[in-house]
């Protein structure tokens, strides 16, 4: 999986809008949609940034394992060098669609909770009157 996919699997993950980790990671909205897109690979700082925003560490978001690659370019502009890494990792994928299914079971259950203890208070409002037959 590249880091682009891996970016937007977690914020959706962690329940996060694009413009609220933009806003945090200092860039515009369009700027951050072109990371997720893969329009655009984030410098080796931003990747930090959005790791402290995951609460991550970065090795777990670009993965170094032996199942991914890392890929860094240097590209000179002036005094600027940029690095930027590329990897793959199906298990983190899937790793993170069960985090998702594991919260929106929890969020099901907490509405069914919250549907019984409603339907105790009405019972216990309510006297049950039977009638005699």
């Amino acid at each position: 999986m590249s880091v682009n996919e891996k970016i937007r699997l977690i914020r959706e993950t962690k329940g996060l809008a694009q413009e609220q980790v933009a806003e945090k990671l200092g860039v515009s909205a369009t700027a951050y949609g072109d990371f997720e897109r893969g329009d655009n690979d984030p410098k080796l700082s931003k990747l930090k940034k959005m790791a402290e925003i995951f609460e991550m560490p970065l090795s777990d978001l670009i993965d170094l394992s032996d199942k991914g690659t890392l890929n860094i370019n240097f590209y000179k502009k002036g005094k600027q060098r940029d690095v930027y890494f590329g990897s793959s990792n199906t298990e983190l994928k899937e790793q993170l669609l069960i985090n998702e299914l594991q919260k929106k079971e929890l969020a099901m259950k907490d509405r069914e909770t919250e549907n019984l203890r409603e339907i105790i208070a009405l019972l216990k409002r309510e006297p049950t009157q039977s009638k005699p037959i």
